[in-house]
């Protein structure tokens, strides 16, 4: 078996400030470091034999995190940043939903067409994940691996995991920063889910409710 845990990074600048982050290399908050603090200590006893990586600051301060002063090698891979907004970049949510509603209704009610200008449609992003999570999985046979990676990732990965398909991509929920998912293959490589969005060594003071629909932007 091939054990593969999906992290979602901590809280960051565009987390706080409710930006649609997607690219774009926000660092990490005060909170984001207090939660890396908990999930360092879930993962202290855990054998992981490799940390991948999104490149993104945020991804790689948790990957760090995951390390906990261990000598395990962490490898950056582009496939797993997350999905790039195009005009939505950097900007608030409830200002850039006001301005363009149509891709608040998008984003809300069939998010598997979510494709912005100058941004990566959705679509794409699903395979792009699912493609670079396989190779992972496929170049560590029998070992632990840990992937720090982001809550549209995962999503994405999650979707296919629990029903094969993108179109139920609405109906997979969202993860907290920090949450850990945990992806077995079998010697065939095909992938079971044995758990998603586990945030619980993170206490819920550490955990700001937010909502991530387009008619609302809170915290």
């Amino acid at each position: 078996m091939t054990d593969v845990y999906i992290v979602r990074h901590c809280e960051a600048q565009g987390n706080h400030k409710r930006l649609f982050q997607g690219s774009t290399d926000c660092d990490i908050t005060e909170l984001g470091s207090r939660q890396l603090e908990y999930l360092s200590k879930r993962f202290k006893d855990t054998n992981i034999d490799i940390i991948y990586t999104s490149p993104l600051i945020r991804a790689k301060k948790t990957a760090e995190a995951i390390r906990a002063g261990r000598d395990i090698k962490i490898l950056p891979l582009e496939d797993l940043t997350e999905v790039n907004g195009g005009i939505l970049e950097g900007k608030p949510f409830l200002e850039m939903f006001k301005n363009m509603p149509e891709l608040g209704i998008v984003w809300n009610d069939s998010p598997q067409d979510f494709a912005p200008e100058g941004g990566e449609p959705m679509r794409d992003a699903y395979d792009r994940i699912w493609t670079a999570v396989l190779k992972i999985a496929k170049d560590n046979k029998d070992k632990t691996v840990a992937v720090a990676t982001h809550g549209g990732v995962t999503r994405c990965l999650n979707s296919r995991l629990l029903y094969g398909t993108i179109d139920e991509l609405k109906n997979v929920p969202w993860c907290e920063n920090t949450a850990v998912s945990l992806v077995r293959f079998d010697d065939d490589f095909n992938a079971e889910l044995l758990y998603m969005n586990d945030h619980t060594h993170v206490p819920d003071e550490l955990l700001p409710k937010r909502s991530r629909m387009a008619e609302v932007s809170r915290g």
